[in-house]
């Protein structure tokens, strides 16, 4: 793990802070997620809760989904946030996700209540060949 968050880093996490602050709803949008394209580009998004949890779309798949909208997936670096605007770890899913669309992205995350990065590879050891 790297440490040393860069100013983008940082930035990073402040547009997802700044999202979920915004469009927090209490049973709907509890999560939001920023990522920053290698292009420069970044992309937001909140997750979308319903009633019916097993259709619950996380942040970073909206955030993921923006980008491929946009035709730019080639993720270097995805955040996520909670309502609180704490860094939390993306779910199992969207690990599989982001490792799909771009097996070198960087994920950050809290390790000892500071922002670190680190390789998707390594919140996904072993993932599946395709």
């Amino acid at each position: 793990m790297e440490p040393t968050m860069t100013n983008e880093d940082l930035e990073l996490i402040e547009t997802a802070r700044s999202l979920i602050k915004k469009r927090f709803v209490e049973g709907r949008h509890h999560i939001a997620a920023a990522l920053r394209t290698k292009s420069g580009k970044v992309f937001s998004g909140v997750h979308v809760e319903v009633y019916v949890g097993r259709i619950t779309i996380c942040g970073e798949a909206v955030a993921i989904g923006a980008a491929a909208t946009a035709g730019d997936t080639d993720i270097e670096t995805i955040v996520t946030v909670d309502e609180t605007g704490r860094i939390v770890s993306p779910c199992g899913m969207c690990r599989e996700m982001i490792a799909d669309y771009s097996p070198d992205a960087q994920v950050i995350i809290l390790k000892d209540k500071q922002p670190h990065t680190i390789k998707i590879a390594e919140l996904l050891p072993f993932q599946y060949e395709q």
